[in-house]
């Protein structure tokens, strides 16, 4: 996943976990239907993922994470011609700073993108839905830790709450959900590196941007692969070849997705959509690879629920506070 496109103010990032809307065209002003249909659409095939990457195998994550880098950079060069917005990508890669950050960012979102693939092959699917269900609990805890952000009381609930969940799941599985939690942290950090770059940067140059910084390292590892033999992109098997290219699409759609629907529904929106994504990844978990679910996980996930809730009113009480305020 990726970071929202422009907007015309920085919000507080822990309103952002909780949905708090932003300056953008509220609901009353006229939802926009297609923007809640480009959100959904983007959630819905990022819940799904857990069935697409099974189908890469032999490849493991290391692999299929080189290949998503390389062809996610084929499609966004492609987009960008048809667009026309080169121009927008070269200015870009011509500011240092911005380049450095984008580069920072693209590394924690490979490192997300592995973590989240290796937890789906080694059968831990439920483990990388939590991981989405806690980011906005991290988002909240990163707005603390480094931004300084001073946090409501429910805020602090909802912190809480998130930690005993899971410590509940780490006494009662009887280890520490590494794999949910690395998942939330590189997310989370992840969108706070993009928060960083600002909101001048749109969404398809800086993807590109994005993911040319650590391009020439996934074409290393590529070549090392297909230099060693261990690789598993190859001409004599055409239909793993082209399920592997499809990655760059499987990306890129998404991400651009996302993008287009953060530019026309208001913040609030977007932030109940992500809810989908999990949800979806959890019901991939239980019903499709049956994963066990011991009474300690099941307890674990109420509690993140419950949190998930706290906040969420939290963040509607407070925009609603906001909106009687600047009425006065």
């Amino acid at each position: 996943m990726t970071d929202p496109a422009p907007s015309p103010e920085r919000i507080p990032a822990a309103d952002a976990a909780a949905g708090r809307p932003d300056r953008r065209p509220s609901p009353a002003a006229g939802l926009d239907r297609r923007g809640v249909l480009f959100g959904a659409s983007a959630y819905v095939l990022w819940g799904a993922m857990p069935l697409y990457f099974p189908l890469l195998e032999p490849a493991g994550p290391l692999e299929i994470i080189a290949h998503r880098v390389v062809w996610s950079l084929v499609v966004c060069v492609l987009l960008l011609v048809v667009a026309r917005q080169l121009g927008r990508f070269g200015r870009v890669l011509r500011s240092p700073r911005t380049l450095a950050l984008l580069g920072v960012a693209g590394v924690l979102v490979a490192t997300n993108w592995t973590i989240y693939v290796y937890g789906v092959l080694s059968g831990h699917v439920l483990d990388a839905a939590l991981g989405y269900f806690v980011n906005p609990l991290v988002t909240v805890l990163l707005a603390v830790v480094v931004l300084r952000e001073r946090l409501r009381p429910a805020q602090w609930v909802a912190l809480a709450i998130g930690t005993a969940a899971v410590a509940v799941i780490a006494v009662g599985v009887g280890r520490v959900p590494w794999i949910a939690l690395g998942v939330a942290f590189s997310f989370g950090l992840y969108g706070l590196v993009k928060n960083r770059v600002g909101r001048s940067v749109e969404a398809l140059p800086g993807l590109a941007a994005e993911t040319t910084t650590i391009a020439p390292l996934a074409l290393a590892y590529l070549a090392w692969l297909g230099a060693t033999g261990n690789g598993t992109f190859s001409p004599d098997d055409p239909g793993h070849a082209l399920l592997l290219a499809s990655s760059g699409l499987v990306t890129a759609v998404p991400l651009l997705l996302f993008s287009s629907a953060a530019r026309r529904i208001p913040l609030s929106l977007v932030g109940m959509l992500q809810y989908l994504a999990p949800v979806l990844q959890f019901l991939c978990g239980v019903l499709v690879f049956h994963e066990h679910m011991p009474p300690a996980r099941w307890a674990g996930f109420v509690l993140v629920w419950l949190a998930l809730v706290v906040l969420t009113v939290d963040g509607v009480h407070a925009a609603r506070a906001t909106r009687l305020a600047a009425r006065a």
